[in-house]
């Protein structure tokens, strides 16, 4: 925390090509741990107690609760290993975990941001068959099914995520530049080339992005035909009720998802064209507003399934502990 000759703050100042460092007032400093802190602690929590039930209640082992189950892990993930020492990062201007963590730390970055949209994309899948193609739903959408989709989301995940960073192919063709001008001990930051950035955003993304949205799109028109000319009886359109009912929640938590992202991605792809000259402040406060997703998806949950807030209720009051718990029904089928 010395100052140098030229009066600049530094990461490390007994260290050549030390980072510059600016400091926050020390009330400021105490509120982002506070505010951080408890965002990470809250989307740990908040995500086991999606985790829980799904794994210990069995009427919950269904194919799209599978598929919620890898969204809340990878949110979990987040809240565990990235969130601290993002806080940490934020709140100091400085990354004092060494380069190869920061490798480590920023592939793990990608890579759940690029599990979550998938596990969407997946969910949007499954929703699509659940309301549009109910008759074929049990066939296509098996345990099986969804097993392979989760290992495809992450493994695809972590190939990009951590091929991208380890062989460097976010400033390929600008090395030179890179480390002349950008690289210092005691930065972290996801620099990224022109192409790099507008690849890297298109696909993982605005396409699945668009996708999504157009399958919702298609569910919606779908559902309010059906909602309109069934005339079936009382348990088809119970059915069918209740799946609407899990089709408008997951489509609120992909929308959920698109909104807190968008900006950082849109950020994201304009900055390599404006000379990287995106106040650091303004990009740290979209990555924590794309992280504040993870936080709020339990919340998404509590509100709309009924199954999760008796779940919470036999959490906290301790009768998951008790013989059989496993197999009390948490809703009517």
């Amino acid at each position: 925390k010395e100052l140098s000759n030229d009066n600049i703050l530094l990461c490390f100042e007994s260290v050549n090509g030390s980072c510059k460092r600016s400091i926050f007032p020390p009330t400021i400093r105490v509120l982002l741990y506070l505010l951080l802190g408890s965002m990470s602690v809250l989307t740990v929590c908040g995500n086991l107690l999606v985790i829980i039930p799904i794994i210990h209640f069995k009427q919950l082992h269904t194919p799209t609760n599978y598929l919620i189950l890898s969204l809340a892990v990878s949110d979990l993930l987040l809240g565990v290993l990235v969130m601290p020492p993002r806080m940490v990062y934020s709140a100091e201007s400085c990354w004092y975990f060494g380069d190869l963590f920061c490798k480590i730390y920023t592939s793990t970055d990608v890579m759940l941001c690029n599990t979550s949209i998938l596990n969407l994309c997946f969910i949007s899948i499954d929703r699509y068959y659940a309301v549009c193609r109910p008759l074929l739903y049990r066939i296509k959408i098996t345990v099986q099914v969804v097993l392979i989709m989760i290992l495809v989301t992450w493994t695809v995940s972590a190939g990009v995520g951590f091929s991208m960073i380890f062989l460097e192919l976010n400033i390929w063709g600008m090395e030179d530049f890179y480390y002349k001008n950008v690289a210092c001990e005691g930065g972290c930051i996801l620099f990224q080339n022109k192409v790099s950035s507008i690849v890297a955003s298109v696909i993982s993304f605005y396409i699945p992005g668009v996708g999504m949205l157009s399958i919702y799109l298609k569910i919606f028109l779908i559902a309010q035909r059906q909602a309109r000319s069934i005339q079936g009886t009382t348990n088809q359109n119970s059915v069918g009720k209740s799946q609407r009912k899990a089709t408008k929640t997951l489509a609120i938590i992909m929308g959920v998802f698109l909104s807190f992202w968008t900006p950082f991605f849109v950020i994201n792809c304009i900055d390599p064209f404006i000379s990287y000259s995106t106040p650091p402040v303004l990009f740290e406060t979209l990555i924590w507003i794309g992280y504040l997703n993870s936080t709020i998806n339990p919340m998404v949950y509590a509100f709309f399934y009924s199954w999760f807030r008796r779940a919470f209720r036999m959490i906290i009051s301790g009768k998951i502990f008790q013989p059989d718990s496993s197999e009390i029904q948490l809703f009517s089928e």
